[in-house]
């Protein structure tokens, strides 16, 4: 709710023009240490390839391409038993500490839905929404499409995951092999955009690809899909940039706020430290929308940064004479008053300075 009343604040100062997406990710809550903190699962980090201690903290957030604030949350142990270190108390099906506590041992897509809908009904107007290779898949464009809104995501180059180009049936990486024989013309910042359909529930879906360039390995490419089958390539690349905004907040979280630094082990506490921690990039992210200090321009920042060079005392009252002078010179009898002012301030100086003055006049 306090994500909703900033983003109807922020909102109201931006051009009606510019896309709102709603974004979804989930970054690791480390626990390697607690042995009865409730809930605690083996969860699987996909940056290291494998397990650790704690949880996964799935994270909803909104974006105007500008400035990115956390909507929502849930904190996800393990949908599997075994992986479960330890157990959930007893509480009153009806309460919301039962519904978290059986929502963070559900299919982490499923709840990524149920946050989505979540922020729809409290008041957001994104169209859009973002997700990295690991929530991609037919299904989640089909289930979105259902709410009203439009997926953009980065496919996973598999084998196992099959679509239909010009009535044949083919995946991700024998569709690339096909582009790169036809005669189709790279562009500058995209390789193809062809659009393809996907077979869910019976049901045709076009999603539209983008063929990137991967800026690490230019061997290598990366594909983006979108179910706005109408937006040019450029516009698509654009807009799945802006995921890119959540890992940031991960990153401050994890640095600055004390996002898994808590010792407790209540499964209600961990939520509510999950909130603060949100409560706070809020209002950070507010503050530097309502900034008005100067931003730097490229080199202009080393350039501002570079110490001036020193200028020796007799130097600069040199120049302020002269300047002075000049001045006096353009006024009748102003020169003679001027004149007797440096005078009177020649005989106050030290004897050594006011003979470096001479000496240079």
């Amino acid at each position: 709710m306090v994500a909703i009343h900033l983003i109807n604040y922020v909102a109201h100062f931006a051009d009606s023009r510019r896309t709102q997406a709603l974004i979804i990710d989930d970054s690791l809550f480390k626990r390697e240490f607690s042995k009865r903190t409730e809930l605690l699962s083996r969860v699987f980090d996909h940056d290291h390839g494998c397990y650790y201690k704690g949880f996964r903290a799935l994270t909803l957030g909104w974006s105007d391409g500008n400035t990115f604030m956390p909507l929502n949350f849930a904190l996800m142990s393990s949908s599997h038993a075994k992986n479960r270190i330890s157990t959930s108390r007893v509480c009153d099906g009806r309460t919301l500490a039962a519904r978290r506590r059986a929502q963070a041992q559900r299919k982490m897509n499923e709840v990524a839905l149920d946050l989505v809908d979540d922020a729809i009904q409290a008041g957001t107007k994104a169209k859009f929404v973002l997700f990295d290779s690991w929530f991609t898949s037919p299904k989640m464009f089909a289930a979105l499409l259902k709410r009203g809104l439009f997926g953009v995501g980065m496919l996973k180059r598999s084998e196992k995951v099959y679509f239909r180009y010009r009535k044949r049936q083919m995946n991700v990486k024998s569709l690339y092999q096909i582009l790169r024989r036809s005669k189709w013309p790279a562009h500058d910042n995209y390789l193809y955009s062809p659009i393809v359909y996907f077979e869910v529930n019976g049901t045709s879906m076009p999603v539209k690809l983008v063929f990137v360039t991967n800026r690490a390995n230019a061997n290598q490419y990366l594909v983006l899909g979108t179910t706005k089958t109408n937006l040019r390539p450029e516009e698509i690349v654009q807009l799945y940039g802006r995921r890119w905004q959540i890992e940031g907040f991960f990153k401050v979280g994890k640095q600055y706020l004390q996002f898994d630094q808590t010792q407790v082990q209540n499964y209600d506490g961990l939520c509510g430290h999950m909130a603060m921690v949100m409560f706070g990039y809020d209002i950070l992210a507010l503050s530097q929308r309502e900034a008005i200090d100067d931003r730097t321009l490229g080199d202009l920042f080393y350039d501002f940064g570079r110490p001036l060079p020193d200028i020796a005392v007799a130097q600069a009252l040199q120049w302020l004479m002269q300047q002075l002078s000049g001045l006096g010179a353009q006024f009748a009898g102003a020169e003679q008053i001027i004149d007797g002012i440096f005078d009177q301030f020649m005989q106050t100086l030290p004897s050594n300075l006011a003979g470096l003055l001479g000496n240079a006049s």
